[in-house]
């Protein structure tokens, strides 16, 4: 330690031992100290905070409003008024805030007197922003763009309201974490440190022996030690030492009673243990700091009980002598962590899945709620294709319609919301809060596209009325089973919201087999009635009475199915209108006999695809293209959940998997048993075994990939080699005892009776030959990301052709994103500016084509409009990219090649042309 550091680190522990009229001093030093213990002396940092999770056994109003407390007593608003007027009384004192869903309520009902004092805490480094996300997300069930979105949500009001930008992420409670995650907050966000407390069992006592519960994490293998950030790993979990619990209410608080004139005086008592578990702690951790969170779930709700207990037991400690102790953020932390200048273990790969005993695995909310997953999954896409239309539109009286969405969205990221584990009720108030701010969205959208397709640019002459159908999954639009007249065609208007040309089949249900499709340039579309199937009938006929109150509705006969080709960010328009039978150029469908040999064999073309007659299930692949000729057998089955047993009483549930009965035998194999930093002992072949899957998930032998595409967040395994296993539905009939307290049992009732919940979805199947499935997989897994949003409205077609524009794009003509680029995010903001995010899809190696430097044009990108101005920033647009300071970690045995990842290069600002690298999202502030 520097001399200059020595003697402010000694000034700071002799400033801890005196009375409250120093410590403001004593606040002041450690703040700003490097390393604020005494002659190497241990040193206990102590954090203030309170997990609130926004939303899982109440809703969010009620957790925020303190209501329904017969199922928990937890109010956010009491917690953070208590806290501010904690923080008020004492400069020395700190607090944490990370959820902004709930801070965000609350700051817009406070006075200016309030807001006063809270900036001022927060000038003072008393409050500070931690994660500042709208909520802390899940990282299993979880899109990227969705970790992203909800990230600059609350980093952007936390910059407009404080300038201030956050620097440590805190990831406290998700049930497992992604090497994703670490990259994002790393590489692209700027934090310089994470800190969680849920990893596997077995690998947290791994690393308390090694002392490596805190690591420098390197979450992306293609930017090696350019994406790393120090990841503090919890000795426990996120609660203090026993002990040390201070809640007003709580049966364990034991207060430090220093009043020698009252009974029960405990002070050498409480300092005895403080440093009991002081020591223990730093027994398992390197380096002379240790923190210590002080807070658990919706604590604070009397924040001075807790500061009082603080503030006694660091002035007692301290006076004590034999460690130091203060408040302190993570921020603080990190910082003395890192002026140490230890050598840290690395690395790579997740903290998936997580296990917190011996038949405890946490990977059944990787499937939890399937039509839950399926809804945010399917709001994500529609939100980034609205935001892009709202952007289209420009600066018009309709203002920012997308925001509506915005606060739902960001809640719906919550690892107790996607993940499918908070209660019933909770889920279905995510669900009203999607519904309703996609339903203003998607009005702000309609207009938005009657703005855009009229010929004059304007949009109150017009007499257009768009609709869209949220509820296709079930064969229910009303616009498309409307009878298509004589004298007006149905038009469909897809919006595109790729980079890139796409063409994509789309099917509506229709009542009329005499139709024909024409596409905008009058070309007649081939197109395909297939019947509708008795199953969704009635599926149909059940939810829309269960849902809508719908009773005499009659269902559709046909599915009307054909291609439609739209440019890239642009709309194409298609029209379907009625004909006479024997002009039509479409197919009907016929149900084909079973043949003798019990196959069914599909494709005209060079695909050929084999089905078993009996089953419907698909029996083979063949490519005559590209050589594949693979034979697949297809299974359904389902695993009985164990409800706890006589060895061990866990039982399946919202969180845990757990199969009863005999389970696959395991075949020896790296995919399998296995995890990369620390030995395994499996007790859960199955649930041990399974992964979050969120794109896709592939196999591999010495020939072929079979690739599988997944339409929403999945639990996914390869229990024996050459076999592929997705879990699409859970249904458990005992809690798991997590703290949800139901089993997951979805149902839903109609005239007194109900029916378990059925979740539809789709897979996309492709085989390559080995080496070549990469591209398809990156490429369509954007196009099930985003698909088409479809709007729809009867008009008498040549009226259609004369007054509008029927067919446009953004973009200049014939000019597309490469291949290897998606553009994640187009986005007006209330500022005037407008966020560009533009992301490389391949990792480095993983194609010889697309793992390569990829340029992006923006002015061709941006063709109808000048850019005057351009700013490129960090991923959550809170800071400009070239602000961003990272600090440098030192490793254990680094055995990196020292060869730089390859990366765009600096922006050019005359041709104004963005270089991308593999796996690099680059972020921009535009005006136009």
């Amino acid at each position: 330690m520097a001399p200059a550091l020595a003697l402010l680190a000694a000034a700071i522990a002799v400033a801890a031992m005196a009375k409250e009229a120093s410590a403001a001093r004593a606040f002041a030093a450690a703040s700003n100290a490097t390393s604020p213990a005494a002659g190497g002396k241990l040193t206990v940092h102590l954090v203030p905070h309170s997990h609130d999770d926004v939303g899982w056994l109440k809703t969010v109003d009620q957790y925020y409003l303190g209501s329904n407390n017969s199922i928990q007593g937890a109010c956010v608003m009491n917690t953070l008024d208590s806290v501010v007027d904690a923080l008020a009384k004492d400069p020395a004192r700190k607090f944490i805030v990370v959820e902004q869903a709930f801070f965000q309520r609350w700051w817009a009902e406070k006075s200016p007197n309030i807001r006063a004092i809270v900036h001022k805490l927060v000038d003072s480094g008393q409050l500070e922003f931690i994660n500042g996300g709208w909520c802390m997300h899940d990282e299993a069930a979880v899109h990227y763009i969705d970790m992203i979105d909800q990230t600059t949500l609350g980093h952007r009001m936390i910059k407009k309201q404080f300038n201030k930008t956050p620097r440590a992420g805190w990831q406290i409670d998700p049930f497992g974490h992604s090497a994703v995650q670490a990259y994002l907050l790393g590489a692209e966000l700027g934090f310089d440190s994470v800190h969680f407390g849920r990893i596997d069992y077995q690998d947290r006592e791994k690393r308390k022996a090694d002392k490596g519960l805190e690591v420098i994490w390197r979450g992306s293998r293609t930017f090696g030690s350019t994406s790393q950030i120090f990841a503090n790993v919890f000795p426990v979990n996120y609660s203090p030492p026993n002990g040390f619990r201070f809640e007003v209410l709580d049966e364990s608080n034991m207060p430090v009673q220093d009043d020698m004139m009252l009974f029960d005086y405990n002070v050498e008592e409480r300092v005895n243990d403080f440093v009991d578990a002081a020591v223990a702690q730093a027994n398992i951790t390197r380096t002379n700091h240790i923190m210590w969170t002080m807070g658990d779930d919706f604590s604070y709700q009397y924040a001075e009980s807790w500061f009082r207990n603080m503030d006694k037991l660091i002035d007692h400690v301290n006076k004590d002598g034999r460690v130091h102790a203060l408040y302190s953020t993570p921020s603080i932390y990190t910082d003395a962590k890192h002026a140490s200048n230890e050598s840290w273990p690395v690395k790579y790969d997740d903290y998936f899945p997580y296990s917190d005993a011996k038949n405890t695995y946490w990977t059944g909310y990787y499937t939890s709620r399937p039509t839950f997953k399926r809804y945010v999954r399917e709001h994500s896409g529609f939100y980034l294709a609205a935001r892009q239309i709202e952007f289209l539109l420009g600066r018009s009286s309709l203002g920012l319609f997308t925001t509506s969405l915005e606060d739902a969205m960001g809640i719906s990221q919550h690892h107790d919301a996607v993940s499918g584990t908070a209660k019933q009720h909770t889920t279905d108030d995510y669900s009203k809060r999607l519904a309703l701010g996609a339903s203003k969205v998607e009005k702000g959208v309609n207009n938005a596209l009657t703005c855009l397709t009229s010929l004059n640019g304007t949009c109150l002459s017009s007499v257009v009325k768009f609709s869209q159908c949220p509820l296709l999954n079930i064969s229910y639009c009303p616009s498309t089973e409307e009878k298509v007249s004589e004298v007006k065609s149905l038009v469909v208007v897809a919006y595109n919201p790729l980079g890139w040309e796409r063409g994509d089949f789309i099917r509506v249900p229709v009542n009329d087999e005499n139709l024909a499709v024409e596409s905008s340039d009058g070309t007649i579309v081939a197109s395909q009635l297939v019947e509708v199937d008795n199953v969704t009938r009635s599926l149909r006929k059940f939810y829309l009475k269960a849902y809508l109150g719908i009773t005499t509705d009659k269902p559709p006969k046909y599915w009307l199915v054909f291609q439609v080709f739209v440019p890239p960010m642009g709309w194409n328009s298609y029209y379907i209108s009625r004909t006479t039978g024997h002009n039509r150029t479409g197919y009907v469908s016929t149900q084909v006999s079973p043949s003798n040999n019990d196959t069914i064999e599909v494709g005209p073309g060079p695909l050929k695809m084999s089905f078993s007659s009996a089953s419907g299930q698909l029996k083979r692949i063949f490519n005559s293209i590209s050589g594949v000729d693979l034979p697949i057998q297809q299974s359904f089955l389902w695993y009985r959940s164990n409800e706890g047993d006589t060895v061990d009483s866990q039982a399946s549930g919202a969180y845990i998997f757990r199969p009863n009965g005999t389970t696959p035998t395991s075949v020896s194999s790296s995919v399998r048993n296995y995890r990369e930093d620390w030995k395994l002992e499996m007790t859960e072949p199955v649930a041990g075994n399974y992964y979050p899957v969120n794109l896709g998930v592939y196999v591999a032998d010495g020939k072929y990939e079979l690739s599988v595409l997944v339409d929403r967040a999945v639990g996914a395994s390869s229990i024996h080699d050459g076999q592929l296993e997705i879990m699409l539905h859970r249904h458990t009939l005992r809690d798991d005892g997590k703290g949800v307290e139901e089993p997951l049992g979805e149902v839903v009732c109609l005239d007194g009776s109900c029916k378990g919940l059925t979740a539809r979805g789709t897979y996309y199947v492709k085989v390559d030959k080995l080496g070549h499935g990469a591209h398809w997989r990156r490429t369509c897994g954007q196009q099930v990301y985003s698909p088409y949003l479809l709007a729809f409205t009867h008009e008498d077609k040549t009226s259609w052709k004369s007054y509008n524009v029927a067919k446009a794009s953004m973009m200049n003509e014939k000019y597309s994103l490469p291949d290897n680029v998606a553009i994640v995010t187009l986005q007006s903001l209330d500022d005037g500016t407008t966020l560009l995010r533009l992301a490389h899809l391949f990792q480095a190696a993983e194609d010889p084509q697309y793992s390569v430097i990829a340029k992006v044009e923006l002015k061709k990108v941006f063709g109808k409009r000048t850019i005057k101005e351009l700013t490129e920033t960090n991923l959550s647009a809170n800071q400009k990219k070239s602000d961003m300071k990272k600090l440098n970690w030192r490793v254990l045995g680094d055995s990196e090649s020292g060869h730089a990842p390859l990366k765009g290069g600096p922006i050019d600002y005359q041709a104004l042309v963005v270089e991308l690298g593999p796996m690099e999202i680059r972020t921009f502030l535009l005006k136009f």
